[in-house]
């Protein structure tokens, strides 16, 4: 496969080509990956994962804090418990709010710091080799099925929601999408045959974003139908 598909030490310079061999399918985005409109697309994804990397670092750190007002004090209320269904104090007194022994939002510290460090080094123009990148992309692909899993247990077991945990969701949500944007679009993640062109010809054409913005939207959806006005009373 060309370009795009091989490691970073083996692509070609810009004005290069790599021969096609035969029966191969051409890479539609076999363009030099360290070429100017390549280093400014992997900035501007870099650029979006810290926007949503610092919020989700920031509701972590809301998180953790109201985990240990409620340590102090099991009877606190905070500004978030707005009914009997956005209920922030109602979620983090279940045991799910401390899956592993503590407060998940400790986790969601780690997980921001570690994917907001990687997006500002790629921002100054540091590209990371391709088993660095696929470990982080299995390290965050947990983080987002953890955040599925708790928004799951809350949707149907629980039955509140908590607000800040929902942005979390979306932020998780939002920097994955990212993150595998830019490992697809690199070469990192390599899908097999014929799809392996077309994913990276349809994040490059940013069709991507509109697979996310529409999950967002079925998520917003689902929660609206399920408590509809009892959201706010």
């Amino acid at each position: 496969m060309t370009g795009v598909t091989e490691d970073s030490a083996t692509r070609p310079r810009a004005g290069t080509a790599d021969p096609i061999p035969a029966g191969a399918v051409p890479d539609p985005v076999a363009d030099d990956p360290d070429s100017p409109a390549r280093r400014s697309w992997r900035r501007r994804t870099a650029i979006e994962m810290v926007v949503s990397g610092v919020i989700g670092l920031y509701t972590s750190f809301v998180l953790s804090v109201e985990a240990w007002h409620l340590a102090a004090d099991p009877d606190a209320t905070f500004a978030c418990d707005i009914s009997s269904v956005i209920s922030c104090g109602t979620v983090a007194r279940t045991w799910q709010a401390e899956l592993l022994g503590f407060p998940n939002a400790f986790l969601g510290i780690a997980f921001e710091v570690v994917v907001i460090t990687i997006s500002v080094a790629a921002i100054g123009g540091v590209r990371f080799p391709r088993w660095f990148m696929l470990g982080t992309q299995a390290l965050y692909t947990v983080a987002l099925a953890f955040a599925y899993w708790l928004f799951l247990q809350s949707y149907f077991v629980i039955g509140a929601l908590c607000p800040w945990c929902l942005l979390i969701t979306v932020t998780t949500t939002l920097v994955w999408a990212g993150l595998t944007r830019w490992n697809v679009r690199d070469g990192h993640l390599r899908l097999p045959g014929r799809a392996g062109p077309w994913a990276r010809d349809f994040v490059a054409a940013g069709w991507d974003w509109y697979v996310t913005a529409a999950w967002l939207v079925l998520l917003a959806a689902a929660i609206l139908l399920k408590y509809g006005p009892s959201l706010l009373g």
